[in-house]
């Protein structure tokens, strides 16, 4: 890879720093695509010393929660309640096209990485795509419930669970974020009319 190519990657990755997401981090501050992909990164590291998690290869886990949402460097973030097929279609070319104008090495991983990923065959895209939802719901309880749409109130209680369903640790953490999301809701006043 040549220095230039290099940091032309970083300069189109570094969009997501402030490619604002959904969901507020604090009262007046948007979590930012690059946040989001940062912290699912976070905790596969951690998971990685956990039993459950010893054949895994957390390595490729890490670099699938980097890169995961990279396509939104393009077209920023669109929440999954008003994702169309065609966003995400649009989403998709724009990465793909981007990454196979990289240098061979790169191209070749990322490549094959992205296949893994839209496969969900392994444990380690099945890891990261539940790791992707996780987060979400963890970055939701952890804002401010003003800032949530009326939808969201049920939403946060089914989202990604489904993706989650394999893990027994991940569904501890699922039913620790659910009681959490029901107390917040309950503090609130309780659902919000849709």
């Amino acid at each position: 890879m040549k220095p230039e190519e290099f940091l032309e990657i970083l300069g189109t990755a570094g969009k997501l720093k402030t490619t604002m997401r959904h969901c507020y981090t604090e009262k007046d501050r948007r979590e930012s695509v690059a946040d989001h992909s940062w912290r699912i990164a976070l905790m596969a590291m951690l998971l990685s010393g956990e039993e459950e998690f010893r054949q895994t290869d957390m390595d490729k886990v890490i670099r699938m929660c980097l890169i995961h949402d990279l396509g939104e460097a393009f077209t920023g973030d669109i929440p999954v309640f008003r994702k169309t097929d065609q966003d995400t279609g649009t989403e998709d070319e724009l990465f793909h096209r981007w990454v196979g104008s990289f240098p061979d090495t790169q191209r070749e991983e990322w490549t094959a990485l992205l296949s893994e990923m839209e496969e969900q065959k392994t444990p380690e895209a099945r890891l990261y795509k539940a790791l992707d939802k996780l987060e979400a719901l963890i970055a939701h309880d952890e804002s401010d419930i003003s800032t949530w749409l009326p939808l969201e109130y049920d939403l946060q209680l089914v989202y990604g669970r489904e993706n989650m369903k394999f893990s027994p640790f991940l569904m501890s953490v699922r039913a620790l974020v659910d009681g959490w999301t029901e107390q917040k809701i309950a503090e609130a006043g309780g659902k919000e009319k849709a």
